[in-house]
This record gives structure tokens, C-alpha cells and sequence, in this order.
């Protein structure tokens, strides 16, 4: 019998969690707000996928609102996070682990030595049930360490505790508050990428090059991994309603970087491999409508309005995340109720 990759992570996740499902539990926290003055801080987050790296760019905003004379230090995984983090000039340091650890284990083992070169007055785990960001925060050397448990209380007292961009906030603001700072009830900040104006207006030029009018634009993005991407027919039913109900919008679509599409390159489409390039490219978009995946949330940190699709995946935990943007369960919404959720996104711009 052969067992998958896919097989073999989940057996390895699940062995890692339970191994590490008690780290830093019987730790109660100590000190007042006295004793804790934030100069250098450590977000940890050792995963390599876009999705999960934009999502703790809610954390780097709220530690910097907090703590604005600080400097972080980033423990993430594989080699996009300094495109992504690249105009966060309070990032002091971002450690990076190979994607691959057994393929460069010197490397690997180098960036979990690393943690241990500095002291920090404040570590972050910014994954709830990330048995590598609670592994990681143990090992670093700081008296202030957010472990990032799931709790229960915050769970009862904010409806969108479980969203993960959201969910590491609410856990610090907790920590903060038993330490005896005040209350902080601000709303939490948006996914943000930190785009440059340049970025942006090339990506407006690249977008009216490709359309050729001035009329606003929809643009699909038909991939995604595993059970989330839905189907060609799927997206062939989507896209001949779109049409009809908004023929006087361009409608377009994004390409994964491994250049297919669900509706066979019939439709004006655009194809970048760089993350920023791509972001600049969104930008200038009206609308912008994908299965949840890594894209949808970098659409999402532009700040423009998306629209995720969710069928397997939990919305409460990755639906896209800012003021514009929400989540459809298609199990339970069909095609033409989704063409009433757009003309409402539409009318609201």
C-alpha cells in the first residue's frame, strides 16, 4: 500500500501536535506592565505557504501600533517572505527555514540556532495549534511568550476569535491585559502587503493594456489546491452568469503561476510570477473572486473587495480578511444568490 505525501504530513502534523500540545500551558503569566518595556519582538510563524504568511501582516500592524519604537524579528519558512514583508521597515530580521528541511538540514538547523542569538522582551506565536510556532517560542530566549493556545473564553466573548488573522491578536491583547494594561478594544487591522505607488501604477498600466477601455474590471482566479479548486464546469456555469449580469464590466482572470485555467484561456488574462507585480496588478481592480487559497488572501491585502469561495475549508478561520471583502459557502449558495452578493459588493464601492 502506498501512502501519499499528503498522507504522510497529516501523520506528521498530527504527531507533532500532540507532542507539543502542552508547550508553554503550565506557564501563568508573571510580571506587570512595569517590567515589560518592548524593544525587540519575535513573531513566529514557520510555514512557507502565502496564504499563512499574509495572514499574521494583522499582528505586525498591532505590535507596531502598540509598540511603535520596536523592532521585530520574523521566524517563517521558504523564500517569499521578503517580498511580502519587503516595505515593513520595523522588520529587523526574518529567519528563514528551507522549505524542504531534509533537503538542507544545515540550513534548517542554522535558522533554529539563530532564535537563540538574541533576547527578546516579547515572542509571538501567531498559529493556534502550529506545533513548530509553539516549539519555536519555547526555544527563544524571552521572559514575555505568547504561546498562542486556543481559548475558550475568547472564543465565547469575540464571534471571529477562530479567524487566523485575527485570532493571535485577541490572544496578545489577553496576555497584555493580565500583565495589567488596559483594556484594548480597537479594531484589529486589516491583511496589508504595503504596496508602493510605483507597484501600483504599473499595475494599472498592465490592466488597461490588457483591457483596452476604462470600464471597471472583475477578475477570477479559477485554481486552487486539492479539493478546494473547483471544476472546470463549475467555473464555465460561474463565468456565463457574470457575463449576463454584468456586461458592462471587463471581466478577466489571474493565472496561477503554473499557467492553467479552468476556463481554458478564453477570457483576457494576466500572468505574473511575482507576488508584488501581481499585488500591483489586483490593485486597480474592482472586484476580485477566487476558491480560498493564497491569491484570494494577497487580493485581500491589497485592500480591494474579495470575494472567497469556500465548499471543504473552514470560512471562520480563512475567510478573506478587510473591510470589503467576505466568504461564500457554495454547499450552500448557489450561482444566482452569488450574483445578488455581487451586485451588492458593486453598489457599496
Amino acid at each position: 500500500m502506498k501512502i501519499s505525501k499528503k498522507d504522510i504530513n497529516a501523520i506528521r502534523r498530527s504527531v507533532m501536535q500532540r507532542l507539543t500540545k502542552n508547550v508553554g500551558k503550565s506557564q501563568p503569566v508573571t510580571g506587570n506592565k512595569k517590567d515589560l518595556i518592548v524593544r525587540k519582538v519575535l513573531i513566529t510563524r514557520p510555514n512557507h505557504r502565502l496564504g499563512n504568511l499574509l495572514i499574521i501582516t494583522p499582528l505586525l500592524c498591532e505590535v507596531h501600533s502598540l509598540f511603535p519604537d520596536s523592532k521585530i524579528d520574523l521566524f517563517v519558512k521558504g523564500n517569499i517572505a521578503p517580498s511580502i514583508f519587503k516595505n515593513y521597515t520595523y522588520i529587523d530580521r526574518i529567519i528563514q527555514l528551507p522549505k524542504k528541511p531534509f533537503s538542507n538540514l544545515f540550513q534548517y538547523l542554522k535558522g533554529w540556532a539563530l532564535l537563540k542569538t538574541r533576547k527578546y522582551d516579547l515572542v509571538i506565536n501567531s498559529a493556534t495549534g502550529s506545533s513548530s510556532g509553539r516549539l519555536s517560542t519555547l526555544f527563544a530566549r524571552s521572559q514575555h511568550k505568547v504561546f498562542g493556545d486556543f481559548n475558550e473564553e475568547l472564543n465565547v466573548k469575540y464571534s471571529d476569535y477562530r479567524h487566523l488573522a485575527k485570532n493571535s491578536i485577541y490572544n496578545l491583547r489577553d496576555y497584555l491585559s493580565k500583565l495589567g494594561f488596559n483594556e484594548i478594544t480597537t479594531t484589529i487591522p486589516d491583511l496589508y502587503l504595503n504596496l508602493e505607488q510605483s507597484e501600483i501604477l504599473a499595475g494599472k498600466d498592465k490592466l488597461k493594456n490588457l483591457v483596452q477601455n476604462s470600464r471597471d474590471t472583475i477578475c477570477l482566479f479559477t485554481n486552487a489546491t486539492g479539493e478546494k479548486c473547483y471544476s472546470q464546469e463549475w467555473w464555465e456555469e460561474f463565468y456565463d452568469k457574470l457575463k449576463k449580469n454584468f456586461s458592462e464590466y471587463n471581466i478577466i482572470e489571474l493565472l496561477p503561476v503554473e499557467n492553467i485555467s479552468k476556463l481554458n484561456f478564453t477570457i483576457p488574462h494576466f500572468y505574473s510570477r511575482d507576488i508584488r507585480e501581481m499585488s500591483g496588478f489586483l490593485k486597480n481592480v474592482t472586484l476580485f473572486i477566487a476558491a480560498d487559497n493564497g491569491v484570494m488572501h494577497l487580493a485581500s491585502a491589497t485592500g480591494i473587495p474579495t470575494i472567497g469561495l469556500f465548499s471543504v475549508s473552514a470560512e471562520e478561520e480563512y475567510a478573506p480578511y478587510n473591510g470589503k471583502s467576505c466568504s461564500v459557502n457554495t454547499n450552500h449558495t448557489d450561482t444566482d444568490k452569488m450574483m445578488q452578493l455581487i451586485h451588492m459588493i458593486l453598489e457599496k464601492r
